[in-house]
């Protein structure tokens, strides 16, 4: 018998974040808050050009940019 998460084709590690959501979610108030600030991330990356490092960018915004620059260009 598969696992369950397979079986609703999710990856595990999806399947561990939607976990995750369900259990800071049912906490009470004050708990909840602390949980929720611990659950966020922020990525950052950096092109590297001839040895040298370029300026640090975040990825959930470079990832918006993008989505929105795909957006209006399909949409012309």
């Amino acid at each position: 018998m598969p696992f369950a998460w397979k079986a609703a084709g999710l990856t595990y590690n999806k399947y561990l974040s939607v976990a995750a959501r369900v259990v800071r979610r049912s906490l009470k108030e004050d708990k909840r808050l602390i949980a929720e600030r611990r659950g966020e991330m922020d990525l950052k990356f950096s092109k590297w050009n001839n040895g040298k490092q370029g300026e640090s960018k975040s990825l959930a915004e470079a990832n918006s940019a993008s989505m929105a620059e795909a957006g209006s260009q399909s949409s012309s």
